[in-house]
């Protein structure tokens, strides 16, 4: 019987976003997350589907609490939607200052892959519940 395999990874771009997100995702503030397609496409990664489980990682790369992905679905930036916007749990859950902060995230970002950012590049976005917090 073979071990099934897990993906670990952490929120954000920094340890320190990392751990603000993750405290979102404990509190139960956050229950969705989104990144940007030609990322996957540019390191090769498989993109989440619905019923994976997965392990959330701290800023220091400790596994912090396994979920698994509800709902996955490909969407053009400029059609994200409030109810979105808000599962995401971030800021104070509008659309308006989702797709501020989105913009900001996305423009630090995807620069180092030889993209840049656009109201049209296409999302993986990602609703998920909470299966466990680790100690």
């Amino acid at each position: 019987m073979s071990k099934e395999q897990v993906e670990s990874w952490s929120f954000g771009d920094s340890p320190e976003m990392a751990d603000e997100l993750l405290a979102l995702v404990l509190s139960g503030k956050k229950t969705a997350t989104c990144g940007a397609v030609w990322d996957y496409e540019f390191h090769n990664d498989s993109l989440p589907e619905e019923g994976t489980v997965e392990i959330v990682l701290d800023g220091r790369g400790k596994p912090a609490c396994k979920i698994r992905n509800t709902r996955v679905r490909i969407i053009l930036y400029k059609h994200v939607d409030a109810e979105f916007a808000a599962a995401e749990g971030e800021g104070d859950l509008s659309l308006e200052g989702w797709r501020s902060m989105h913009a900001d995230f996305f423009r630090r970002g995807l620069p180092a892959i030889g993209k840049e950012f656009s109201e049209s590049m296409p999302l993986v976005c990602v609703n998920f519940e909470v299966l466990e917090i680790f100690d």
